[in-house]
């Protein structure tokens, strides 16, 4: 009776270990599947589209989680096979730096119109 009620706290523990994982992978899914951008559809995500390429990076983004891939490397693959503009957060980089610093250096700029033009007052 002890090996039975063993065996079934085991089966229950591993199951639903089992259920924690699939779900920690879903969420990684679709955490990268939102960062991904379509190459058919304007300004849509793969999670978001429909398209045939949608469904194909959908796929190929299970296969990698199911390797053992960690994020980052599944956005350098789909770099170096689709190049930097699939991915909607680019890195920092010396392609992006003008990306990144423009809206500082304008918020810098209209600061200091700004108080040129309330210094004047």
């Amino acid at each position: 009776m002890k090996v039975l009620k063993i065996f079934i706290v085991l089966f229950l523990v591993t199951n639903f270990s089992g259920l924690k994982s699939a779900e920690v992978n879903d969420v990684l899914k679709n955490k990268i599947l939102k960062n991904i951008r379509c190459l058919i559809c304007q300004g849509q995500s793969v999670y978001d589209s429909e398209s045939e390429f949608a469904s194909s990076i959908k796929l190929i983004v299970d296969r990698k989680i199911n390797e053992g891939l960690k994020e980052k490397q599944i956005y350098q693959f789909l770099r170096e096979k689709y190049g930097n503009w699939v991915i909607f957060d680019p890195q920092l980089n010396k392609n992006t730096y003008v990306l990144w610093l423009l809206p500082l250096l304008l918020f810098l700029l209209g600061g200091a119109i700004i108080y040129k033009k309330l210094k004047k007052i």
